[in-house]
């Protein structure tokens, strides 16, 4: 890492709900977070469900969140890299991302090392033992046919249905996992456990959980769960020695 740098994470701001309004107000949160870290980061790290919905067909886009896309052009275009990685909330990412704003877009867990120090490093949802159900679901989700038949509907009526589910989820009706179940009952820990059996990391850096997270796995390895920018506003900052999981703006 460069001298003075420093390596940001951050997930789940769910933009597009409850509320217009409140969606709005967060954005705006967002990019002044964006705009604070920018002469500090190395590297900055979009760790899924940025929105509570996006679908890319071919020519269109949802509208909405102007001013964090064009944030995050400003932030490429100054030559700092942006990575994203797809949540089950914003999965249907194609070419719009890498092509427009210049953002590396994962789908999948990554592995990474700085200064020494090894990241394993993804949106957290389908890993460990349990929800059976949503695993299922993210099958369905993913499949090819399934994606097909949803590109033929006109996009307001695709985008009509979309938010009409997104007002459903935990994050828009509050049901927002503020309970810690206890390490063993917590889902992506007990993943983190079984990884490290095969290879060791340093850090295991997750978003979908909401609750903000800073956890020993062992002597040598914590778990961070980024939490969520409805309630808690909070990301983890790497300053080439340590992470430390912080609130922006209280």
């Amino acid at each position: 890492m460069k001298a003075g740098k420093k390596i940001y994470f951050a997930s789940d701001f769910h933009l597009g709900v409850p509320t217009f309004e409140m969606s709005l107000e967060r954005e705006k949160k967002i990019v002044r977070w964006l705009d604070s870290i920018k002469d500090s980061a190395q590297e900055i790290y979009l760790v899924g469900d940025i929105f509570d919905f996006w679908w890319e067909y071919k020519y269109t886009i949802p509208k909405g969140q102007t001013r964090l896309l064009g944030k995050i052009a400003e932030l490429t275009d100054a030559g700092i890299p942006v990575i994203f990685f797809t949540g089950n909330h914003d999965m249907w990412m194609n070419d719009y991302f890498p092509n427009e704003l210049g953002v590396t877009v994962y789908n999948n867990p990554i592995e990474r090392v700085y200064n020494g120090k090894s990241f394993f490093i993804g949106h957290g949802d389908g890993l460990g033992p349990g929800d059976a159900w949503y695993k299922f679901l993210k099958k369905c989700f993913k499949n090819r046919f399934l994606i097909w038949c949803f590109n033929r509907l006109h996009p307001n009526l695709g985008f009509y249905i979309a938010r009409r589910s997104s007002k459903r989820s935990r994050i828009s009706t509050g049901d927002s996992d503020k309970a810690f179940l206890g390490n063993e009952n917590e889902w992506l820990f007990s993943f983190c456990k079984d990884e490290l059996k095969k290879e060791h990391f340093d850090y295991f850096i997750f978003g979908h959980r909401h609750l903000p997270l800073n956890l020993e796995i062992s002597e040598t390895s914590r778990y961070i769960n980024l939490g969520e920018w409805i309630n808690y506003c909070t990301y983890a900052e790497f300053d080439g020695i340590n992470v430390e999981l912080k609130t922006f703006e209280g």
